[in-house]
């Protein structure tokens, strides 16, 4: 339990964010576009550090890490709500993304090293509740903060949980600990310079914080570093991120196609709030009461999605209802002022069980073919691209909602220009069918039988778009 008030605290701090963005903004006179940052800092931080939080937790010891990593999350927190410019906001983002980073898969792993075999399905079903209850109870909660007090007490509601996690950390988490190999520090540099450098000078290209120029230097780096690591990995007996494991064809339709499908629905928690309450002119409270049901439709589908799994298989689901799921996500730019409010319900509910149901089948079928000492490794890549995916999903959401603006003549936060926005993401949500449909047809058959739902290797890492 003291690992799920951690993972919930992380989860319900990427919701509620998302719900006070308008007011955020307006607070730091800053374009409600430029907020993307906030979103995809966070990202990118985890991103870069979460392969090596493994190897962190072996050296200096799992209750160490993980209780340095709450303390670190508090302070990014304290951070934003203490934040007056976007720049601000922004370290202070990247410093709470680092604890996050160490906090969730280091807690994890000490379930994995201390569970006995025959508790730890239900160890981890326990652990995946509060990813389901963080993203329902974080929209409402941040609407009402945001709209009766200020935003920046979002922020501070992580302390107590944090400082009681501190505490119960220090007396009841083991100090598991392994011998811990050399660290790829080399590859480290390189992804983590290539991440966070490519992914930062994308984000910023619209004239937000930097220069246009020296976006574009950015950019140029980070994917000259990018390269630069995958000539390294060929190279290296034991590298950071074993690429090599995109041989094999489940793990590869699972982690590319799972990145197009994120890349589409990582862009909801930036385009709706900002839709329903820049568009059509809700207060946070309203909105966060509307968007909250997604969440609910996810607790739901976790109940049906093995059965539906066994009965039509890995590759069919995932194939269908990418397309269904994506056809849902492009319906919310068809939303208007004067639709009701149990429509955009009902809609936003549909689409959280597709949704659900497709991230679940994923964190399975990308473990069908991985032996069990590559199971750490494949782990490790895969959470760094889920995070990488919904990065680029903020981004390329904030992008769209721009250049949409600029083609149609219209102010930003225009209705028109939301339409072609998510129709934009759905798309690139869309297209993941196509590597989906490159399975074998009897892919995942064997894990199909056996519960993925509640066996999925990496509970939890589909923060604020659950």
């Amino acid at each position: 339990m003291i690992v799920a008030c951690a993972l919930f605290i992380e989860n319900m701090d990427s919701t509620v964010i998302a719900t006070s963005l308008p007011a955020i903004a307006s607070d730091l006179a800053v374009e409600p576009i430029a907020l993307k940052l906030a979103l995809t800092t966070y990202l990118i931080s985890l991103a870069i550090f979460i392969p090596v939080s493994g190897w962190v937790a072996d050296r200096f010891g799992a209750r160490n890490i993980f209780t340095a990593a709450i303390a670190v999350f508090l302070l990014g927190s304290l951070a934003c709500a203490a934040s007056n410019t976007l720049a601000q906001m922004v370290a202070a983002r990247f410093l709470q993304g680092l604890g996050g980073a160490m906090m969730v898969p280091v807690g994890r792993l000490v379930l994995l090293r201390t569970v006995p075999k025959s508790e730890l399905l239900q160890v981890m079903s326990y652990l995946t509740i509060p990813a389901l209850v963080g993203p329902m109870v974080g929209p409402p909660l941040g609407g009402f903060i945001t709209t009766y007090f200020d935003w920046r007490w979002i922020f501070l509601i992580n302390i107590p949980m944090g400082l009681l996690g501190i505490a119960l950390g220090r007396r009841f988490i083991p100090d598991v600990r392994e011998i811990a190999p050399p660290l790829d520090w080399l590859g480290f540099a390189y992804s983590g310079l290539g991440l966070g450098l490519a992914l930062f000078g994308f984000s910023t290209l619209g004239r937000h914080l930097v220069s246009t120029g020296l976006s574009i230097v950015c950019s140029s780096a980070g994917l000259i570093a990018l390269a630069m690591y995958v000539w390294h990995a060929r190279r290296h007996p034991h590298p950071l991120l074993d690429l090599k494991l995109f041989a094999l064809p489940t793990f590869f339709a699972g982690t590319v196609g799972g990145s197009l499908f994120r890349i589409g629905i990582g862009a909801t928690p930036f385009l709706l709030p900002l839709m329903l309450q820049l568009g059509f002119g809700l207060t946070p409270l309203q909105s966060g009461l509307l968007t909250f049901v997604s969440a609910v439709g996810a607790m739901f589908m976790k109940t049906i999605a093995t059965r539906i799994l066994q009965r039509w298989g890995f590759r069919r689901v995932l194939m269908v209802n990418a397309l269904i799921a994506s056809a849902v996500l492009g319906s919310y730019g068809l939303f208007r002022a004067d639709t009701p409010a149990p429509l955009i319900m009902a809609v936003l509910l549909f689409g959280g069980c597709l949704r659900s149901l497709q991230f679940t089948s994923f964190n399975a079928i990308s473990y069908a073919e991985v032996s069990s000492p590559r199971m750490g490794q494949a782990s490790s890549l895969s959470g760094m691209m889920q995070q990488l995916s919904l990065s680029l999903g903020v981004a390329i959401g904030g992008y769209a909602l721009q250049l949409a603006g600029d083609v149609t003549g219209t102010p930003a936060m225009a209705s028109v220009n939301f339409t072609i926005a998510f129709f934009v993401v759905a798309a690139i949500s869309a297209s993941s069918a196509w590597w989906l449909w490159r399975l074998p047809r009897d892919a995942g058959a064997e894990m199909a039988r056996r519960a993925p739902s509640d066996a999925a290797p990496t509970p939890g890492q589909e923060p604020g778009v659950l």
